[in-house]
């Protein structure tokens, strides 16, 4: 942590045998059975969900960043990146501003490259401008070199083209009970248009080791301001640590699925179980990335170690993530994917001021 550089066939019709079919429109059904407004509150994700998406989004993009530039200056394999809990706020709020931006772009009709390759990364690259000269905390306005600049704009076309439209296909079902093998019944099974499914494994994934570098770059934060008072909260981790955090994550939330749902076990039975697998992983990613001189951690010098790549020190620190990880894990399984385009204004399926397929594949 702190030393580290660091988840029945469709029945026919209600015709009778042998008689006219009769064209009928399909019944629309909610995936969840709940109160009356359950389809009010899937439209969208909720705006605290997106802020602290934001933010964790926003903390990976600096940690990639930073560490990319490590690689090219120093060629350090251990893949060292920076950022901070003032940066997550920041990111926060700037990505909802884009949010609002990219909500006006209906304002654009039938200027869909001016919209995309002109105005929205015009201001996206304003607003990174601006984060920078907060983030350094200094009189002087800091200008940016022509590499930075190309760096914004491809974010930017990014933004635009991926992350929006990708956040705007997630949808939040708070009534949806969390139990993923619960049945439902045959009503639920009727089609729908546009029938949301769970998050893919991959994007499970990301989430995880998203999440996981804004642990550490907390952690690294506030360990800096205690051990040397450093106001700036500038913490670090590790590119390692995204795969690290992500496959650990990933694993303990089917142990999760199964302890919970399957066996009914409760949390401070599975508690311990979370605890040493973490320890097992952590060794064992320790012991691989020594090997190649890329372990950005050492434990070394606190009390109760084993080789310098665990210590019981941070025990307390694991119990708290894992008890945290059922929660993420309970939230996850509540967002499903659609197969519609629902923008972030909550207007369905527009996109440049027309009425986008919603028969397009997430």
């Amino acid at each position: 942590m702190a030393d580290r550089l660091r988840d029945g066939p469709r029945s026919s019709s209600g015709d009778s045998a042998g008689g006219p079919k009769t064209a009928q429109m399909p019944r629309q059904v909610e995936p969840c059975r709940g109160s009356e407004d359950s389809r009010e509150s899937r439209r969208e994700l909720p705006r605290w969900m997106r802020l602290y998406f934001y933010g964790m989004h926003g903390v990976t993009l600096d940690v990639l960043l930073s560490s990319v530039q490590g690689v090219l200056k120093d060629r350090d394999p251990k893949l060292v990146g920076f950022s901070s809990p003032y940066l997550c706020i920041m990111h926060s709020l700037t990505h909802f501003a884009l949010e609002k931006i990219y909500s006006q772009k209906r304002c654009f009709r039938g200027r869909p490259v001016v919209f995309h390759l002109v105005f929205y990364p015009s201001v996206y690259i304003g607003l990174q401008i601006l984060i920078g000269n907060i983030s350094t905390l200094t009189e002087q306005v800091r200008m940016i070199s022509g590499t930075q600049l190309a760096v914004h704009y491809i974010l930017a076309l990014y933004f635009a083209h991926v992350f929006h439209r990708g956040l705007s296909r997630l949808q939040y079902h708070p009534s949806c009970p969390a139990d993923p093998q619960s049945k439902s019944s045959p009503e639920d099974s009727a089609p729908v248009p546009g029938p949301p499914h769970s998050l893919p494994g991959f994007v499970r994934f990301l989430f995880f080791g998203m999440h996981g570098f804004l642990d550490e770059v907390i952690f690294t934060s506030i360990f800096n301001l205690v051990e040397t008072s450093d106001r700036t909260l500038s913490g670090y981790t590790s590119l390692w640590s995204f795969m690290m955090y992500g496959s650990c994550s990933f694993v303990v939330e089917k142990l999760y699925l199964y302890l919970h749902f399957s066996r009914g076990w409760g949390m401070w039975r599975r508690l311990p179980i979370y605890v040493c697998f973490i320890y097992t992983w952590e060794l064992s990613w320790g012991l691989v990335l020594r090997q190649f001189d890329a372990c950005s951690w050492d434990y070394s010098h606190y009390p109760h170690n084993f080789m310098g790549l665990i210590t019981l020190l941070y025990l307390p620190g694991w119990v708290c993530l894992s008890l945290y990880q059922d929660v993420l894990s309970n939230v996850l399984l509540r967002i499903k994917c659609t197969k519609d385009v629902t923008d972030l204004s909550g207007k369905n399926g527009e996109v440049n001021g027309q009425v986008e397929s919603k028969k397009k594949i997430l």
